[in-house]
Order: structure tokens, then C-alpha cells, then sequence
């Protein structure tokens, strides 16, 4: 064979490595309304970027007729790309070949790009579609998923992790988005779960779709396994492209800045009739947030999920931040176990990933009631308390209206190292509401009055007056500013200005034990 001849060889062989499974499987898969494997990168990476890597890979197996079925690139496309053009790593799972099950060499690929992405410093994104392992290779597939696993963990923190689901993901599979940052799943094609239906139905005697036990919305509403909901995979890796924009490429970068044309120290006037007069009556923060950051940044996390609380990335003066805040329309904002935990993996990401992080607060406490207390509000609680805690990227809270009990400490309190903590002449700093404060200062004082309701609003008024504002928390430093509503954009793209180059540290540590 001369050189044109080998030549040639290369190119048949990549053209038949292009082809997965074959026109048929590939016919299939579209069928299903699923893109293909490639079909899915392109869509992801800027045009023409992908560098793929291990093309030629096959399986090593011989049982159970595998010898039979060897197919390039052995079910996985891996390589590298650019989103904006900033580096990322890239596996994608191909269903038209053995179901995209996971085998030895498989996982071998899947490994080998993480450790390139931790050598680099560049996000991983993983696009999901498989069928579990590959049963024939036995427990060889299973030491895969656990080399895999392994480097989700130790990657963690390090340089970003995103999933994609866009198709089956069952069993041992599920474990490695779940060790993720984000995840994302399409409606009607991506499933998630530990056991299948059958399954179910066997143990429990439980009847239950696919969509009902793992689908998006399930895992969007009910589990917040997954942080993102998409109509299609279009607009699936579109919103993966733009979660990139706002995050560095690892943890030693900071997040891309954006140029920024618009007003930097426009006054919001509108915001100081913004809040209702009534205490009680709720407000949308989501009009907050889109008022006060750069016009249509705000990228909502986990928007499905625990919605007293939102969490979300946006650009203040073109530079990115997370937001924390408190949504007064659902529960009155009140924090619960599961937007506790909802928060803290936002918190601690950002802070892992060096994106300053701003408190948006109008919290009335902790949700109350046995089914809260029986399911560890505490534990779960003390998990946002942690991630504020342990947090040293520049931090800035400003709280619009209520701020009571063990809430206000937990949402970014000057107390656990808030560097600048702003008011709103609106705020109610106080260990609890006004009525129910009244009802235990002066309980003597009502029960001796003749008219109760009457004495009871006059201590309420009086107790209002004299604790629930900004004043006494400011008169101790714990408030460093009280500021007209219509000045919080300036002051927050000054703030975080001014503190953008701030240092803190932790005590010296394997790790901490955060309140699993």
C-alpha cells in the first residue's frame, strides 16, 4: 500500500467513524426527535472548533458476540472545542452505537478528556444518552463509571462541570451529572433515574411513567436534581453556551468581562415607590433584579425549583455576579429546607469560581411546621448559613424590607463576613414581625387591657417604631449604609468596584464538614 493508498485508507476509516452506528441507527435516532451525537457538538461549539480525539477507538471485547460489534469511537465522541472562543472540553454520548452504553474504552475517553480539561483549565460539558452499561463487559463497565465518578470529584471546584441530558440516563449513569455544577434536561426525551419504572412496580407496587418518575419536569419541580428545563436541544446547548459566558474557565480565572455601553450610574427613581406600603402585601424581586443589573442579564438557576428563593447570574457593569434573593411572591420568601439547599449550591459554586455574589433580602424567617422540622430544616438550614460562612469572594447584600430572626444572620449578615451590607430605609431588622413581638413583650399590657385588639395594634405600632428599621442595626455597624432605593444600582456597580480585589481566607483545612 503506498502513501496516497494509506492516505486514503484514513479517509474511509473516518468516514465510516463519522457514520456511528449507520444510516439506519442514525434514522432512528431522529425519529425519536433526537439529534445525533455530532449533531448535538456542532450545535454547542463555535463552528468548526471541534479537535476530536480517540476517534479510532474499539472496544477490546470478545463475550457474548461483542467481537461482532466493533464501531469507531466505541459509542462516545470526545475531544475539545471553543464556546466565544474560550476553550472546553467535550464528551458526547452516541445512542446509535450499542445503545451508547458504557464500556471499558468508553469510559477510558470519557477519563482521558477530563484529565486533559484539568490540565488546561477548561469546563467539561458531558452530553448525555446512553443506556447504562454495557452489560456484557460486567463489572469492567462498572470500574469505569467509578473512574469517571472519581474524576467528577476531584474536578469539582476546580474547573466547571456541565451535563446534558438528552436522553436515558439510568442506574450507575445518574452519578456523574449529579456530581456536576449544572444540569440541564429537555422535556419529553431526557429521563433520570436510579431504577426504571419496572422496577418500581416490582418493589413498591407503584405505577409510574418514565416522564413521571425521571422526566424534566420532575427532576425540575419536585427533586431539583436538574437546575435547567429546556422545549428542545436546541435550545438546550444554546442556554449551555450562555451559562458559559457568565463563569470562568476554571478556578484560578475570573469570569469573562463584557463591554458595557449603557448608564453606570443612572438613578432609579421608580424604585422608591417600588415596594408596597402594605409590609405584608408581596412584590416580585425578579422586577428588582432586572431592574438593577445590566439590561436583559439576568440567567435565572433553578427557576422551577424552591421558588421562595431565586438564584441566578447576571452582569452588573458588564462583569458577572450571582444573586441571592428572597422572592416575597411565594411564602412570603420565608426560607425552607429545600431553598436552603438550593441556595447553598449556588453560593458555594460562585464562591468556588471567584463571581462575586449579591443578597437581595426580604426574608420573614424559616418556613414553620412539623413536615419542615421531621425533614431537618435545621441540618438543611444550616447549609446556606455554611455556604455564606465559608464564602470569600466579594459579597454585598442589601435588604429591602423584612430581615427577622436566624434568617437575617443567614442571608449574608455583616456577621458572617458580608463586606458591605446596604438597607433600604424599608427594612425591618428584627429578631421576628412586629405582631408576633408585641404579642410576647407585652402580653401582661393586652391581656389587662379592656379593649385587646385595640391594645395590641398600639404595641405592634409602638414596637415598629422603635425595632423594626434599619437604624438600630445601623448604629452598631452591622448596616454600613441606608440608602434611597432609587441609588442601589450605582452604589452596587461602585460597591463592587471598590471590592473587586478583595482577599480573605480560610483557617488551613482538609475541608470542612458542611451539614450533609
Amino acid at each position: 500500500m503506498n502513501n496516497q493508498q494509506k492516505i486514503d485508507d484514513l479517509k474511509a476509516k473516518r468516514a465510516e467513524a463519522l457514520l456511528g452506528g449507520g444510516q439506519k441507527r442514525i434514522d432512528q435516532q431522529h425519529k425519536r426527535g433526537k439529534l445525533t451525537a455530532r449533531e448535538r457538538i456542532e450545535l454547542l461549539v463555535d463552528k468548526d472548533s471541534f479537535e476530536e480525539m480517540d476517534v479510532f477507538v474499539k472496544h477490546q471485547s470478545k463475550d457474548f458476540g461483542l467481537e461482532e460489534q466493533r464501531f469507531y469511537t466505541d459509542g462516545v465522541i470526545t475531544g475539545t472545542g471553543t464556546i466565544d472562543g474560550r476553550t472546553v472540553c467535550v464528551f458526547s454520548q452516541d445512542f446509535t452505537i450499542l445503545g451508547g452504553s458504557l464500556s471499558e474504552y468508553y469510559a477510558k475517553k470519557i477519563c482521558k478528556v477530563m484529565d486533559l480539561a484539568m490540565k488546561i483549565g477548561a469546563p467539561v460539558i458531558g452530553i448525555n444518552d446512553s443506556g447504562g452499561a454495557r452489560i456484557q463487559e460486567g463489572v469492567v463497565s462498572l470500574g469505569g463509571y467509578a473512574d469517571i465518578f472519581l474524576r467528577n470529584t476531584l474536578s469539582s471546584g476546580v474547573v466547571p462541570q456541565i451535563s446534558a441530558i438528552v436522553g436515558p440516563c439510568a442506574g450507575g449513569a445518574v452519578y456523574s451529572p449529579a456530581i456536576t455544577d449544572f444540569i440541564y434536561m429537555v422535556d419529553k426525551i431526557s429521563y433520570m433515574f436510579v431504577t426504571g419504572p419496572n422496577v418500581v412496580k416490582t418493589v413498591t407496587n407503584e405505577d409510574v411513567t418514565f416522564d413521571e418518575l425521571g422526566g424534566a419536569a420532575t427532576h425540575a419541580i419536585k427533586s431539583g436534581v436538574s437546575q435547567f428545563t429546556c422545549e428542545n436541544e436546541v435550545e438546550c446547548f444554546q442556554s449551555i453556551r450562555k451559562l458559559v459566558s457568565y463563569i470562568p474557565s476554571n478556578n484560578m480565572d475570573t469570569a469573562p468581562v463584557y463591554e458595557y455601553d449603557g448608564p453606570m450610574d443612572n438613578e432609579l427613581p421608580e424604585l422608591n415607590t417600588f415596594l408596597p406600603d402594605n409590609v405584608n402585601k408581596p412584590y416580585d424581586m425578579k422586577e428588582l433584579i432586572e431592574k438593577i443589573v445590566d439590561e436583559n442579564s439576568f440567567y435565572e438557576v433553578h427557576k422551577e425549583y424552591a421558588e421562595n428563593i431565586i438564584v441566578g447570574f447576571a452582569r452588573i457593569g458588564g462583569r458577572s455576579i450571582g444573586i441571592v434573593a428572597n422572592q416575597p411572591l411565594v411564602l412570603a420568601g420565608v426560607l425552607c429546607l429545600n431553598s436552603s439547599i438550593k441556595g447553598a449550591r449556588f453560593v458555594r459554586f460562585c464562591d468556588a469560581f471567584n463571581i462575586p455574589l449579591l443578597v437581595l433580602e426580604d426574608v420573614p424567617g424559616f418556613l414553620p411546621g412539623t413536615d419542615q422540622e421531621w425533614r431537618g430544616v435545621i441540618r438543611h438550614g444550616a447549609k446556606l448559613l455554611y455556604a455564606f460562612c465559608e464564602a470569600t469572594v466579594p459579597k454585598i447584600t442589601v435588604i429591602t424590607r423584612k430581615a427577622y430572626g436566624g434568617a437575617y444572620d443567614v442571608m449574608n449578615s455583616k456577621h458572617v463576613r458580608g463586606d458591605i451590607n446596604l438597607a433600604w430605609p424599608t427594612a425591618e431588622i428584627a429578631v421576628m414581625g412586629a405582631k408576633g413581638a408585641a404579642e410576647i413583650i407585652f402580653k401582661r399590657e393586652i391581656d389587662a387591657a379592656d379593649d385587646k385588639v385595640k391594645a395590641l395594634d398600639e404595641k405592634v405600632a409602638e414596637y415598629t417604631e422603635k425595632f423594626a428599621t434599619p437604624y438600630l442595626a445601623a448604629e452598631r455597624g452591622f448596616i454600613d449604609d441606608i440608602i434611597e432605593p432609587k441609588d442601589t444600582r450605582k452604589k452596587l456597580i461602585k460597591y463592587f468596584k471598590i471590592i473587586e480585589n478583595k482577599v480573605d481566607t480560610n483557617p488551613k483545612k482538609k475541608h470542612g464538614n458542611i451539614p450533609l
